[in-house]
């Protein structure tokens, strides 16, 4: 009995490393073949597109990367302004309402939750038509403003969701010894909960950097001038004026990937901390 058991164990345990690397394989082939590619020749790249360039040509990244090909830097550096403009709108927003909701007890705590709550039922692509009107009528076309308030606004719900969970879960000792020492509700959220909160406020941080980062039907919605291109708005133009060279694409989508892999990188473990802690204490 104890040696099937084991048997099963063993034979579920390959099965599951199996799949991770058919998954990783399915994750990282695209990645390798963009990435190799912008150091191949359309010729290289048409005769073998998986295999190592011989030899490796590394024009296409310079090019794109002192600015003779393309608007590398501009459309990262739209996409950086609006990204971290997001992020500290969204916090700022995020806290006051969480904590609010969270340690402040009045007559329409409930409705306001579930109000906020209701966000998360409406996708972009649904108020899409409203939100261009609207957009329009406060003169925000090709504005950064444009996307920034947009994207704060559609953050919101879940980003609070996240945050009253944490600030619930602060003891009311600490109110009740904040109050005793003078301070009152805005005294104790600065003094007491926002340096208990730096898990969830990276990870807030991070789910809204990613987002804003990756965002293209908004900017795409708002922005006509090419000056204002995010980073993907910069790939679908840069693969509309060279859409014979395939190799130079390729390098230009391998540059734009960079940023957002890092990124992923470096705050993974907050990602999953910040959100198991909510799970647990929310």
């Amino acid at each position: 009995m104890a040696s099937s058991i084991k048997r099963a164990k063993i034979i579920s345990n390959n099965l599951a490393y199996l799949f991770c690397i058919a998954l990783s394989v399915f994750v990282l082939l695209p990645m390798w073949i963009a990435v190799m590619g912008g150091f191949k020749s359309m010729g290289q790249l048409i005769a073998n597109p998986l295999g190592l360039p011989v030899p490796f040509e590394v024009h296409q990244y310079t090019d794109l990367l002192v600015g003779k090909v393309g608007t590398f830097w501009r459309s990262l550096g739209n996409s950086a302004l609006i990204a971290f403009g997001t992020v500290g709108l969204t916090l700022v927003a995020c806290v006051l309402a969480s904590f609010a909701l969270a340690r402040i007890r009045f007559r329409l705590n409930k409705l306001m939750s579930g109000y906020f709550m209701l966000g998360l039922l409406f996708p972009l692509a649904v108020a899409i038509l409203p939100l261009y009107l609207q957009i329009r009528t406060l003169g925000l076309l090709d504005k950064y403003a444009g996307v920034i308030l947009p994207q704060v606004a559609f953050q919101l719900p879940m980003i609070i969701l996240l945050m009253r969970g944490f600030f619930e879960a602060v003891p009311q000792d600490l109110e009740d010894a904040c109050a005793i020492d003078g301070y009152g509700p805005v005294g104790f959220l600065l003094h007491m909960v926002l340096p208990l909160s730096t898990p969830i406020l990276a990870t807030t941080a991070v789910i809204t950097l990613v987002a804003s980062w990756n965002n293209f039907f908004l900017p795409l919605l708002v922005f006509n001038e090419p000056g204002r291109f995010t980073l993907p708005m910069g790939v679908m133009n840069f693969q509309g004026q060279h859409a014979s060279q395939w190799n130079l694409i390729l390098g230009y989508l391998s540059l734009a990937m960079v940023p957002a892999v890092i990124l992923f990188i470096a705050a993974q473990r907050y990602i999953v901390a910040g959100l198991t802690g909510g799970a647990v204490k929310g």
